[in-house]
């Protein structure tokens, strides 16, 4: 005799079995389905829903089958990769739109169009070799280190682009918007400064102080608007814009005073500090690289370790995704705030150190250049991931290397390049543009299969 199976529920009679096999094991599947669902979304109970469910969280993405290839091409990562290369795509034709062999040839477009895109083409990629050139390697140098001077001098601008965006992709992971590294870096350069050239103490030790009075500088500034924002409930934004100031002007203020202001000089600039404090040049005198960088690449691998293997950095994600289910679940808010602003700024003052006692040797008014301001584009480009953020840094640095010498090489304004990490920044800001350029937005084509999946599911039951 044939094998009798039982119903799978109670509440199931044989003959609704029997009449369609199959559906009532496909609707008591889709009623756990959708009970794990709830419970994963609501903390089996505990908070509320979400507004986009954990289901939509899980990074299936709808358009197509979910491969490797496709997770690739439309990751975050890919994306910051397509964003550059769409902001120098407009910056060629930027470019392209100065030069004078395109503006001669646009007069005739329509009769030889293709005059026109080649002096488009020659006029962006001579600028682009320019500036590659200029930024990794000149195979005209005169021997080999003179043809990767390019590349040293790119590791060297970017050191401090690379710290101070590191500790504002820190305090973003925090669920902090640090605008301050401009402020910390000023601060950490004048106490490393005044160690440097006011006290004479043996080599190694000196360069140790140098170090330790930035850093602590550097978090002092930045602790200082965590605490505020801590225990007022003040806002971090308007803090650290407050706080860049007050750094410039009394950075102004300590120059023209006898402790600071450089004996004979009439001009705001400090002595020059002594040997002992200054950071060794790694690949010798022939290059400005200095031990800067490998500091910057333990730091990086320091913020990486935190955020991914510490308790602290558990909790600093934690608060940045949600603070009141932080508090919560146990999580001192206010000390995690105020210990990722103090990181952050000491972070932002390796920076401050690595201009002072690396690249200058001297302080002025002019110690933190920019790069307070372009590490939040450097952190933005970077995603807010430690390795992210150093490579973003080692970009910008080539772009501000190498374009010193596409302007001498081919003429173009040096500007161009700021146009480029703008254009950079505004595609960061907006991925779903970026993917609907290169025709990888995954939402494109959801009501067609949304309705298609319905038909399936409906001639299933049916079956």
């Amino acid at each position: 005799m044939p094998e009798q199976h039982p119903p799978k529920h109670a509440d199931e009679s044989p003959g609704a079995a029997d009449k369609h096999p199959g559906t009532a094991s496909r609707a008591s599947l889709a009623e756990e389905e959708t009970a794990a669902v709830v419970s994963v979304d609501t903390a089996g109970g505990a908070m509320e829903p979400s507004a986009v469910p954990a289901t939509a969280q899980s990074g299936k993405l709808p358009g197509g089958p979910d491969t490797l290839l496709r997770r690739i091409f439309t990751g975050s990562g890919m994306v910051s990769v397509l964003a550059v290369l769409l902001a120098l795509v407009i910056g060629g034709l930027l470019i392209a739109s100065t030069d004078k062999q395109v503006a001669t040839t646009s007069t005739y477009f329509f009769a030889r169009p293709t005059d026109f895109l080649t002096a488009v083409w020659n006029a962006a990629t001579r600028s682009y070799i320019a500036l590659f050139q200029g930024s990794v390697f000149n195979p005209r140098g005169n021997g080999l280190a003179a043809q990767f001077a390019p590349f040293m001098e790119t590791l060297t601008i970017a050191t401090p682009l690379i710290t101070a965006g590191l500790g504002v992709a820190l305090a973003f992971r925090a669920g902090l918007f640090n605008i301050g590294a401009q402020g910390q870096i000023i601060v950490a350069g004048i106490l490393a400064a005044w160690v440097g050239f006011a006290l004479h103490l043996p080599m190694g030790l000196h360069l140790l102080l140098v170090l330790v009075a930035g850093i602590v500088g550097g978090a002092l500034w930045g602790g200082l608007v965590g605490v505020l924002k801590a225990r007022t409930g003040a806002h971090e934004v308007i803090l650290t814009i407050m706080f860049n100031y007050i750094a410039l002007y009394f950075l102004r203020y300590l120059l023209n005073t006898p402790a600071f202001q450089r004996p004979g000089e009439s001009n705001p600039i400090s002595p020059i500090l002594d040997p002992s404090a200054v950071y060794p040049q790694i690949l010798g005198t022939q290059y400005r690289l200095h031990l800067g960088f490998i500091l910057a690449i333990g730091a990086t691998f320091l913020v990486w370790w935190i955020l991914n293997r510490s308790t602290v950095g558990f909790e600093f994600r934690a608060v940045g995704a949600n603070p009141k289910a932080a508090q919560t679940a146990g999580i001192n808010v206010s000390r995690a705030t105020i210990l990722v602003m103090a990181l952050a700024g000491a972070l932002a003052g390796m920076s401050g150190v690595a201009q002072v006692a690396g690249t200058e040797k001297v302080l002025t008014d002019g110690v933190a250049a920019t790069y307070g301001f372009d590490a939040i584009t450097v952190a933005l480009l970077g995603r807010s991931t430690p390795w992210g953020t150093f490579a973003a840094g080692l970009l910008f640095g080539a772009f501000r290397a190498g374009a010193v010498q596409m302007q001498i090489q081919t003429g173009t304004p040096i500007d161009i390049v700021l146009v480029v990490q703008s254009l950079i920044v505004l595609f960061i800001a907006a991925p779903p543009l970026v993917r609907a350029v290169f025709g990888l937005n995954p939402r494109r084509r959801k009501p067609a299969r949304t309705a298609k999946s319905k038909q399936a599911a409906t001639t299933g039951g049916a079956a």
